[in-house]
């Protein structure tokens, strides 16, 4: 796809970071673009910037770890327009872990990052990738991973690494079948940085469904991306969503199903995990 002008484009997490940033250069490229997101005041907030600056953006407030809210979208979509062309699967969310060991954190942790990091995608293509292929026209599914699980895990933060991962495995596996069935729609992974991302995921937990939450619940005590950066001992250097956004648009446009930045410690991490299942040898602590 070359251009997005007139094209409809779908993005979850919209309202903030990455999503945000999606959604406003896709618009600027002539696309018209539904804003979803859970938090309803942020979905009136943005969209109603956006369309002040003369952008075709359309808000719904969605939430992705529920299968109806997810398909209700959908409907609500195509029934408007028709079709949709790009469908970004790119809410996701943190959990209060860096400090923690894994066989301590609560079960409500793995099901809330579960149910919005890898559920939400699952949801997301369930929903609209049989309309999509239904319609025959040329389309991408852009699903948001991270290098952290997605390459190779950081050993502080195992449910968030471990829910990236399953998003990359996934996708791999759309990839191929996409390919076998000769579809004209065609699979992405987005892994944003190269830096940690400049974003609100560590206030995640003021949309956690009381389901997902524990006795003595707490949201997580990371102030800023500093903090979580150094609570989980990686390098403070942030990348802005705006560039992420930029990325992932260049590699829709090109064609990139590895939508990954060059620079960084990403093909350092990768080789050095490669050598390791190439060589069997036990992997080196990170």
């Amino acid at each position: 796809m070359d251009e997005f002008r007139d094209r409809i484009a779908v993005v979850t997490g919209g309202a903030s970071g990455v999503g945000r940033a999606l959604v406003t250069q896709l618009a600027e490229a002539g696309a018209i673009v539904v804003l979803v997101d859970v938090d309803a005041a942020a979905v009136a907030r943005e969209t109603e910037a956006l369309r002040a600056r003369g952008l075709s953006v359309e808000g719904e407030v969605c939430d992705v770890t529920r299968e109806a809210s997810v398909a209700a979208l959908a409907d609500a979509v195509f029934a408007r327009h028709r079709t949709v062309h790009l469908l970004f699967n790119n809410a996701g969310v943190g959990v209060k872990e860096a400090a923690r060991r894994i066989w301590t954190l609560p079960v409500q942790d793995w099901s809330w990052a579960y149910a919005v990091n890898v559920m939400g995608v699952v949801h997301g293509i369930r929903a609209f990738l049989p309309r999509m292929l239904e319609r025959g026209e040329p389309g991408h599914v852009v699903n948001t991973t991270s290098g952290n699980g997605g390459i190779a895990p950081l050993p502080t933060t195992p449910i968030y690494a471990s829910s990236k991962a399953a998003v990359t495995s996934l996708t791999e596996v759309l990839h191929a079948q996409l390919e076998a069935e000769g579809s004209k729609v065609r699979a992405h992974l987005l892994f944003p940085g190269p830096f940690l991302v400049n974003t609100n995921i560590l206030n995640s937990d003021r949309v956690r469904g009381d389901e997902y939450k524990g006795p003595g619940h707490a949201p997580t005590g990371y102030v800023d991306m500093k903090a979580l950066a150094a609570s989980a001992g990686v390098d403070f250097q942030l990348t802005e969503p705006e560039e992420v956004a930029t990325m992932a648009l260049d590699g829709v446009r090109e064609g990139r199903f590895w939508i990954l930045s060059r620079l960084g410690k990403s093909d350092e991490n990768l080789r050095a995990r490669t050598e390791s299942i190439l060589t069997r040898e036990n992997p080196k602590p990170r």
